[in-house]
Formats: C-alpha cells, structure tokens, sequence
C-alpha cells in the first residue's frame, strides 16, 4: 500500500517518505485567536486531523506541531492595519492578552468537541518570542534584511527561488502595486520580520528589540516555532490553500535563507469552503460557529462527516440541506454500528470462517478503507467503501455477520475518520432489553394491542424497532 499526498512544492502527488524512517514531523498553521472560528476554518483542522490518524494507521510515529496566533497577524495578513488581537481587544473591552486567552480556550474546546487528535505541541507565538528575535537577528546577520520607520524586513530579491513555490509574477506584483504601497520598502513583496510600535502608541503586546518597542510579524512565528522544535527540516507542513501566495512563501524564504536547507519535503494545503456557492463573510452572515450549528440541532460530527465526504483539494459548499444529508448518513451508521450489540460471537475458527460462504467477513473492508485514505487523503472514496460494506450488512441476518471482523471494521473507521461510531453507540439497558422481549412474546402471540403499545413505549425511550422474516432488530430513533 503506497502512500501518497499532492505534494504543493512540485506539484505532483508523490509516495510519502519521511527524513527518519518510522517517524514524522508536522507542523499546521494554527488559529489567530482574536474571534470565533467559523466552519471555514474548521475544515482545515480536520481535514489535518485525517493525515495524523492515516500516518499512525500506517504505523508512523507523529510528532506534530500547531500554533497558536496570538500576537502579529495584521489585519491585511500582509503588513498593513492593526494586529487582530488589538481589535479583538477594542471590540470587547479587554486586554489583547484576555481576547487571545478566551478564544485560545474557546478553540481548543472546539477541538474536542469534533474529535481532533490533539498536537504534540500547541504552542502560542507569544511564548517563542525570543526565537523569533533569534531568528530574525540571524537573517540580519547574514544580510537578508534592511529596516525602516516601520520595522524590519525581508529583502525578497535577495533570495532567487522566492517566487517559485506559489509562481509569483513579480513583475506583475510590482507593477500593479497600490498607490498606498510603502515606499520604503525595496519590493512590493518584501514582508515584515518585525514590526516597531508606532511613535507616541502603547500596545498591550510589545517586545524590546534593536532598542525598540515593536512586535513580531505573523510569518517569522511559524518558522521559529517550528524550527526550534521540529528542526530545520520538516516532513509536511499544512494549512490553507491562502497561505500559499504569502505566508507559506514568506516562511520558505526566511527558513531557507536562514539555515540554507529546505524547510518542508512535502505541502499540503486545503481549498476553501464556500457557503450556499458564496464566500464566508462576516457581512453576509455566513460564518456560522460550531454553535451556530448545534443550535439548528447538528452535532459538532455531523459536520466532520459532510467535510469528509469532499476530497481537501476540492472546494467545498456548506448548505444546511447538506448537513442534514450527513447527519442522517451518520445517524444510519450508528444504527449499523449498534448491531454489534445485537450479534452472537461464533466459536468458528479463523479457518472455518474462511471457508463458510455464509458468514461476512469484514477484514478486507477494513483494508480497503486504508487504501482509500493512503491515496492522497482520499476521505469519499474511504466513506464510499463504508457505505458498500454497511448496505451489505444492513441486508443480512445477523447471524451471517462476523462479529469480531465488524468490530475490528468500526475501530478502523473511528481511527482513521474519527467518528465516534463505538463511543457513540452503547448498548440499551437490561431494561429495555425485557421490553424488547416482552413486545416480541405478545407479537408472538398475535397481542397487536400490547405489541404496540410497547412499540410506543420503547420509542418514549428513543428506541425504535425494526421487524425482519428472521429476527427483531433495535435501532437509535433520531
């Protein structure tokens, strides 16, 4: 089984090999923490949530970094207006420290809330603050920089291959320049290492640095966090398909110019999700929250199910019809994996069960899942083969179902697509078990009244029942 991802440095997809075998180091650019995030947002994080449970399911060990943005993202995510978190502060009343520490919170509870597998290493821009002035010294040392009124910067033609990764036209770039472009800067595409507080202003996040007040820029936080944990090489960075033009290509020029070794074998970089085939805009007022969501009754997995259910590197449209298709689909699956319950184990062995015709082996699902997912993240394809799998087991008795290769089957797709199928479905109590028997014995004896009556009594539980020509079969009511 090869594993393979679109590699956004060549352009092409490629076998996945890591620096050191068995091992593997990301890093995912994090959330700016001055708001909430909206579902765009979301999509990203489990999107990168997959290729950390595909690389353990192909038995790498993971050692994954994600920041956490909480000082120097401007507004313009170039170099232009006022950092988010200072008019996060002005919005609500507090500090920059107090926004960037409630919403720090709020994401990390988001986080859990759709399953992610937490990082390694979460670390806040504001805690790495003396690497970044590390680094930067070191660009300036080695003639990379030049300062004006405004801070340091990064001289972008001083560094040949700068317009590569995202094929920049430079000449274009410059031509078009607006007529508010910095004139102190060399080229239009020159970026900010470091910023100085403007004469006469106090921030609430301020460093000293060549004998200034000032404050990192958002790109040089994501190569000093990395690099001071990960090291100078990385095996995949991630993030979205935004970063490309600037952020990521501003984090390969000063990484690369500092240490004069690639920065990252492999990119992968997810498309944008549009709302009703629009962009996300708070003036539109399409950014719905995990909230948002919860509150029109969709869980927090309904959603990780409809993100799924699109390849990361094609754009996606959130509609609530959408979200109502993978909630039920989710709901379906549940009552799938509930049967588990409902299954005796058999005492065939391994062999036995090989040669028995009748009985459903699930193993080689299990692989196929795998498969899917090991061609570049390949989550409808993985999904498709569940469906496949299910409609065959929703069609038979449950005594032709292997009960531990359907086990074994659930806690591959909750592994690898962290669904929640087992933990989210429980067994029903010795209670409702009596209930079951007791409506079974009066449709035995032709008690229609008493049969449901305890029909309705079992759905008061959220229970509902489902009648085959050879068994009786409990399901979740939605």
């Amino acid at each position: 089984m090869t594993l393979q991802f679109h590699n956004t440095l060549t352009g092409e997809v490629e076998k996945f090999e890591s620096i050191v075998p068995g091992k593997v180091s990301i890093y995912t650019c994090g959330p700016t923490v001055y708001d909430y995030p909206h579902i765009g947002n979301w999509v990203a994080y489990i999107y990168w949530d997959t290729l950390v449970r595909v690389l353990m399911a192909n038995n790498y060990d993971v050692n994954r970094v994600m920041n956490i943005t909480d000082v120097g993202h401007l507004v313009s995510d170039a170099d232009d207006g006022e950092d988010k978190l200072e008019k996060g502060a002005r919005r609500e009343g507090k500090t920059a420290w107090e926004v960037a520490e409630f919403y720090t919170e709020d994401f990390l509870k988001g986080m859990k809330q759709l399953g992610l597998i937490k990082p390694q290493f979460i670390a806040k821009a504001t805690d790495y603050i003396p690497d970044q002035i590390k680094l930067v010294q070191k660009l300036i040392d080695k003639g990379y920089t030049y300062q004006i009124d405004d801070g340091i910067y990064f001289d972008t033609s001083k560094f040949p291959t700068y317009a590569d990764f995202a094929h920049l036209d430079l000449d274009a770039q410059k031509a078009g320049a607006r007529v508010e472009f910095n004139q102190q800067k060399r080229n239009a595409s020159d970026f900010a290492l470091w910023k100085f507080t403007p004469a006469g202003e106090k921030r609430d996040m301020e460093w000293d640095f060549e004998d200034k007040k000032g404050f990192p820029g958002w790109h040089i936080e994501c190569s000093a966090i990395a690099m001071s944990i990960l090291g100078d090489t990385l095996d995949i960075h991630t993030g979205g398909i935004d970063h490309i033009p600037v952020h990521h290509t501003n984090e390969i020029a000063q990484s690369e110019a500092a240490n004069g070794v690639i920065f990252s074998n492999y990119w992968l970089h997810n498309n944008h999700l549009k709302v009703n085939n629009t962009k996300i805009s708070k003036s539109l007022g399409n950014g719905y929250t995990l909230k948002d969501l919860q509150e029109k009754g969709f869980s927090p997995l309904d959603f990780r199910l409809f993100v799924l259910q699109s390849n990361y590197r094609k754009e996606g449209n959130f509609t609530f019809d959408n979200l109502q298709s993978a909630k039920n689909r989710l709901h379906n699956w549940r009552n799938i994996a509930a049967l588990r319950h409902q299954i005796h184990d058999t005492l065939q062995s391994e062999t036995e069960k090989a040669k028995d015709d009748k009985t459903i082996s699930l193993l080689a699902t299990s692989q196929a899942i795998i498969e899917a997912l090991n061609d570049d993240l390949g989550t409808p394809q993985a999904l498709k083969v569940i469906d496949e799998a299910f409609a065959r087991i929703a069609r038979s008795s449950l005594s032709r179902i292997d009960r531990q290769s359907f086990i074994q089957l659930l806690e591959t797709i909750d592994s690898t697509l962290g669904l929640q199928l087992i933990d989210s479905t429980p067994d029903i109590s010795d209670k409702i078990k009596k209930e079951i028997i007791e409506r079974n014995n009066a449709r035995d004896k032709k008690d229609w009244k008493k049969s449901d009556e305890m029909r309705d009594k079992l759905l008061k539980s959220n229970i509902a029942i489902r009648d085959t020509n050879s068994e009786t079969i409990w399901e979740y009511q939605q």
